[in-house]
């Protein structure tokens, strides 16, 4: 299993089959363009930096909505949140996404702007891989975001949607979420990693990409 980020909230899972999370076009957000082929898309909620399919090459299936369904031997399902504290009355509603790909259990929480409940919680079920917003202002910050991370338990948690150099978007840096964490629970992963499901830990890390 091969784990790439291409900055933001956009990820790339390569197996069997490729999955790609909430992908941006760079230029609209002042990052690099990603270069991306797919057979599974899923977006998360249809705003400018998490719907650009038309970068994405090749013939994939898009998902949009939470119905659980099976493409390409990638297993999806999903729940509703919202985009901020006031159930959606600021920015509206998003998916969340439970992707299970050979075996390994990934969510991700594109923009959630809230605290899920225990409800929501018992309803992803158990995770291997979180990816979570961490940047503040238009999702949770880093101390929610370490709450959650204690609270869903995964193996894995990786932090994105927060501000890197050249992001034109104006929400914090990763700090907030990585302050007071363990140093050796924090693995700098650079932009990608391999990894099979023998290889996650048993305690959470934190695996932190960058550019």
């Amino acid at each position: 299993m091969r784990l790439v980020w291409h900055m933001h909230s956009c990820f790339e899972l390569v197996d069997r089959s490729t999955v790609v999370m909430d992908p941006h076009d760079g230029r609209s957000i002042g990052v690099k363009p990603p270069s991306l082929r797919a057979d599974v898309v899923t977006i998360s909620h249809d705003h400018f930096d998490h719907n650009a399919v038309r970068v994405i090459k090749g013939d994939y299936v898009v998902v949009k909505d939470v119905a659980p369904r099976d493409i390409e031997g990638v297993r999806i399902r999903g729940i509703t949140a919202f985009h901020d504290d006031v159930n959606g009355e600021k920015r509206g509603k998003i998916n969340i996404f439970h992707i299970t790909l050979n075996g390994i259990r990934f969510c991700h929480m594109g923009d959630l702007g809230h605290m899920l409940t225990d409800a929501q919680i018992k309803e992803l079920g158990d995770v291997d891989v979180l990816f979570l917003p961490v940047g503040g202002v238009f999702t949770i910050d880093g101390a929610q975001a370490q709450e959650m991370v204690r609270a869903i338990k995964p193996k894995v948690a990786v932090p994105m949607h927060f501000r890197v150099g050249g992001l034109s978007m104006s929400i914090q840096n990763a700090d907030g979420f990585l302050n007071g964490l363990p140093d050796e629970n924090v693995v700098r992963v650079g932009n990608e990693v391999e990894f099979e499901a023998e290889d996650l830990p048993e305690r959470t890390e934190y695996w932190v990409f960058s550019q």
